[in-house]
């Protein structure tokens, strides 16, 4: 039986960043990563973007050069499936059986795509994008000739993917099933200025609407979606985004608590002894979510919790205290999110949406909670600010002055 020091389980954002911090932090015992994907660690939110779009090739979106790992003495185990967790014995069972030790274990696991559950949804042609090898065959596609692609998913991956496509000269058909884009994360002003910017840009996006199944022809490829009220919509392809389901099923097994994700303390450990989790499938209290217990997926997250896993691991105990913050690239407009505007009761518009550069500041009891940045960097920045600050109660006719810089609120 191999035995490490500590195991990170996963090679994403948090994984790679939990090694990186150990190293930086001094712990000198061994480290391995183990990771379901077949390649070194890489950036995930290109994958939609810059990556789809043919932009930047896969070495630019490598996290670290693969001889970063070696020189550090971090080791990878790529392909390596985790089928099981023994908290008693402190050790993790591979897919293929062999049993690996470890005096601290990292579930860094993050999440796997949720799949239609829709007659069709495993046709030859239905992707989802979490990762490199989800996005190239979808570039192996558009490279034999696909053009005509049905999204299913209003958030930020669908509307990235439907960005790019737009820009490759694809149709596309985006479909939604709630009343407006972004539903979940953002207020209704943002929604529909998104709604609208797709469909200047030739997308057919379609509220309210729901699939029924997706239909194939003899040889089990995609041919076209079919919607709840009858009509099909042809097409070479389906990209389905519609959130994630964590991975963390070897940990519930093992007793761990959680029901959405897996629960974690201020130092991101789980309830099982000498196990830590991070990232998109770690439910913790937010500081900035009024202590709502919430999964965060970003990558702001992944490392900032890395990083407290890291310490806590070294001794230096830190509570996990991070603004979250979040970025969208569509078309050419830049969104940044900083904050949680869950719960707010008021939303604020600083500027005019018809320029394409504003913000909505999300408001509860006159105070910020949220900003939504389009375009507007400075806002951003200086938002950020205000809300790592916990800013009261603020004045509302400055605050929608986009003349009046937010730094002058604090």
């Amino acid at each position: 039986m191999d035995n490490a020091d500590v195991v990170i389980v996963g090679t994403g954002h948090g994984g790679a960043q939990a090694a990186i911090a150990l190293r930086q932090q001094g712990h000198e015992g061994s480290i391995l990563m183990l990771g379901r994907d077949s390649e070194p660690p890489y950036e995930r939110p290109p994958l939609s973007k810059e990556y789809l779009a043919g932009d930047k090739p896969f070495e630019r979106i490598m996290i670290r050069p693969v001889q970063f790992w070696a020189d550090r003495k971090i080791e990878l185990r790529l392909g390596a499936m985790v089928r099981d967790v023994d908290p008693a014995a402190h050790e993790v069972v591979l897919g293929d059986g062999a049993r690996i030790g470890y005096r601290k274990l990292i579930w860094a696991g993050g999440g796997d795509p949720r799949r239609l559950s829709c007659p069709g949804a495993n046709l030859k042609g239905v992707h989802a994008v979490r990762d490199k090898r989800d996005v190239d065959a979808i570039m192996a596609q558009l490279e034999q000739g696909a053009k005509r692609f049905v999204v299913i998913g209003g958030g930020y991956i669908g509307l990235e993917a439907a960005a790019v496509l737009r820009k490759l000269g694809c149709e596309v058909t985006l479909l939604e099933a709630l009343p407006r884009v972004l539903a979940r994360v953002a207020g209704e002003e943002l929604s529909r200025f998104i709604e609208q910017e797709h469909r200047e840009h030739g997308v057919d996006l379609r509220l309210e609407t729901a699939v029924d199944a997706i239909e194939g022809d003899d040889d089990g490829k995609v041919t076209g979606v079919r919607l709840a009220e009858g009509e099909v919509i042809a097409c070479d392809a389906v990209i389905v985004g519609i959130g994630i389901v964590p991975t963390v099923a070897p940990l519930i097994a093992a007793g761990a608590a959680g029901s959405n994700g897996v629960d974690v303390d201020v130092y991101c450990r789980t309830t099982l002894d000498d196990i830590y989790a991070i990232g998109d499938c770690a439910a913790h209290a937010n500081p900035f979510a009024d202590q709502a217990v919430i999964r965060l997926e970003s990558v702001q997250n992944a490392n900032d919790m890395a990083n407290t896993a890291a310490r806590a691991i070294m001794g230096d105990k830190q509570p996990y205290h991070a603004l979250p913050w979040f970025w969208s690239n569509q078309y050419d407009l830049k969104l940044q999110t900083a904050g949680l505007s869950l719960g707010y009761d008021q939303a604020v518009v600083r500027g005019d949406p018809a320029t394409r550069k504003f913000s909505i500041v999300y408001l509860k009891e006159r105070r910020p909670i949220a900003f939504d940045c389009v375009s507007n960097t400075r806002d951003y920045v200086q938002g950020r600010k205000l809300l790592e600050n916990e800013v009261g109660e603020v004045d509302l006719d400055l605050l929608a002055d986009p003349e009046v810089p937010l730094k002058d609120l604090l």
